[in-house]
């Protein structure tokens, strides 16, 4: 008996080693897959900014970039359309928020799905969605905004006004009432209350959702590049165009420095936004409150004129056009698709199909279960400063996919990984990987929260009380995490499903994607080439919204969309 309890210090011990090596393993593969298929290819491709066409180092390249007036000019278009985007979503969302997530009437729950829709519809969508809205024979051609940098910025309004809404919307519904209710009964109005009380406490919300929408602004690509062609370029778009048409690298990678330095500074001003918000909710258990007509008809009005003419019109002409053959109301544009009518393809729109849903199931694979290591991983708590300090880093690290330039990604898997031992230029798991890169930081922001949220004292309680580290993980941490499962898929297989950026890059012409094939019929000309183009966007959008309609439903209470 002595001796066995002698061996049991030692045998806990070499357990507890084991534990860790096990914990270092898991980061030392989620570090890696980030390193190898991220970090490599971003930086070969920026490194070639800093060489000359010997290979020697050089500052020309750098000086000659941003010594162009051209280069200015997209960086100041970028930067502007992104503060302008950012400023309507703000504008039109806050109202938004209130009365879907404040204030108590019928549909509620209905009109806060419906507005979600626009966010999960990929962007090559939106794109032929505002174009066929906006077109001379439009419904809203007579405007004559096709083509222009206001349609570009309506789109984006489009594409991000769900942000601002659910953002700032689950922040205010967990707000305590009392302080408010407290203002009112010393005399303040409610415009002094909302002042002085609500828009302080909702202004790291605020803060988090304008830096997300900035970061989706700045770097959207489907909506500019489908919208705007060669007329208006940002610097994702300009990236795209030095590469594939100029293949000017150096020139690729001097703007995709300055992409990098937006996002990390988007993604550094939202991670403090988020730790300021969730130090500005109150304990009292949240009430809606009761519909009033002085207090909510603005608002009311703001946001049904915002729900028909920018959210709903592009989605429902897109419908319309895909149903119209001419003059006459048809299902010829869906019966097209089983071929590739004259668009150069060699694969129909429903061979796309199966390929995208392949793709999609192959990445969400990759990127839920890499993301719940992740996940598992950031929501440790180290007692040491430096161990905090790691974790914020690699918090930031694992969240720069999300924002840097898709058109990066992509080229840079072609001019990295072509050597073995991974030389994947023409392995079919290329797109899948790139698809997963940019699913995994969305995977990791729908776990997070439900398992940072455990109570550590349940952990030592069952520790206490002679549970295995394996155990307590098997028993506390997975169930909670389990709870956010379904909507991180949901995310990851809608965000596969609807890549357009890096896939556009490394798709061959016999495994092409559903949004490149979109991409390449918008570009074809002639009237059956749209009409089958119309028709597939409304069936990849159909998808999307079945797939995370389903996945809301299994949405914790607790997470909140970044």
């Amino acid at each position: 008996m002595r001796a066995a309890t002698r061996r049991q210090p030692h045998s806990g011990r070499t357990g507890m080693r084991l534990w860790r090596a096990c914990w270092v393993l898991a980061g030392a593969v989620a570090l890696g897959f980030l390193v190898i298929f991220f970090a490599a290819p971003a930086a070969n491709l920026i490194a070639k900014g800093f060489v000359d066409e010997a290979g020697n180092p050089t500052w020309s390249v750098m000086t000659s970039t941003f010594t162009s007036p051209r280069t200015w000019r997209i960086i100041r278009f970028t930067l502007g359309q992104a503060a302008l985007g950012t400023a309507l979503c703000l504008a039109l969302g806050i109202p938004g928020a209130h009365l879907l997530y404040r204030v108590r009437w019928p549909g509620r729950t209905i009109a806060r799905g419906l507005v979600s829709v626009p966010f999960v519809l990929p962007t090559v969508v939106v794109g032929v969605a505002f174009r066929t809205l906006l077109a001379s024979n439009g419904r809203l051609g007579f405007l004559g905004l096709d083509g222009s940098w206001q349609a570009i910025t309506a789109a984006l309004v489009f594409f991000n006004y769900s942000v601002v809404v659910r953002t700032v919307g689950s922040t205010w519904s967990q707000l305590d009432p009392r302080r408010g209710e407290a203002a009112a009964a010393l005399g303040a109005s409610p415009a002094r209350v909302f002042r002085t009380v609500t828009l302080p406490a909702l202004g790291p919300a605020i803060a988090s959702a304008a830096s997300v929408v900035f970061l989706f602004c700045a770097s959207a690509f489907g909506v500019v590049l489908v919208m705007g062609g060669t007329k208006y370029s940002t610097l994702e778009t300009e990236i795209y165009l030095q590469t594939v048409e100029f293949l000017d690298l150096p020139t690729a990678s001097s703007l995709a420095i300055v992409q990098l330095l937006v996002v990390a500074l988007c993604l550094y001003l939202s991670g403090r936004a988020q730790h300021r918000m969730q130090r500005s909710l109150g304990s009292a258990t949240p009430r809606l409150l009761p519909f009033r007509p002085r207090r909510d008809l603005g608002p009311a009005l703001l946001t049904v004129l915002v729900a028909v003419l920018l959210l709903l019109a592009p989605v429902l002409t897109l419908m319309e056009r895909s149903l119209r053959v001419g003059e006459n109301w048809s299902l010829g544009n869906y019966r097209a698709l089983g071929g590739v009518g004259d668009s150069g393809m060699i694969v129909s729109v429903w061979q796309a199909l199966g390929n995208s849903l392949t793709t999609a199931v192959q990445a969400t694979v990759l990127a839920v279960g890499l993301g719940v290591i992740v996940a598992l991983l950031l929501s440790r708590r180290p007692a040491s400063r430096w161990g905090r300090a790691g974790r914020s880093l690699a918090d930031g690290l694992f969240m720069l996919p999300l924002g840097v330039s898709a058109v990066t990604v992509g080229f840079g898997f072609l001019i990295t990984l072509d050597r073995p031992p991974l030389d994947l230029r023409s392995s079919p798991i290329l797109v899948p990987i790139a698809q997963a890169m940019v699913a995994i930081p969305l995977v990791v922001r729908v776990l997070l929260p439900s398992v940072r949220g455990i109570d550590p004292r349940q952990q030592e309680a069952a520790a206490a009380l002679g549970a295995a580290p394996w155990r307590v993980l098997g028993t506390i941490d997975l169930p909670v995490l389990g709870r956010g499962l379904g909507l991180a898929v949901g995310f990851a297989f809608s965000t596969s499903l609807g890549e357009f950026g890096a896939t556009s890059f490394l798709s061959r012409p016999d495994h092409m994607t559903l949004p490149v094939a979109i991409g390449r019929l918008i570009s074809q000309p002639g009237a059956q080439n749209y009409g089958m183009a119309m028709a597939a966007s409304v069936i990849l959008a159909a998808m999307t919204v079945i797939v995370m309609s389903v996945a809301e439903t299994m949405r914790p209470g607790e997470v909140t969309p970044w």
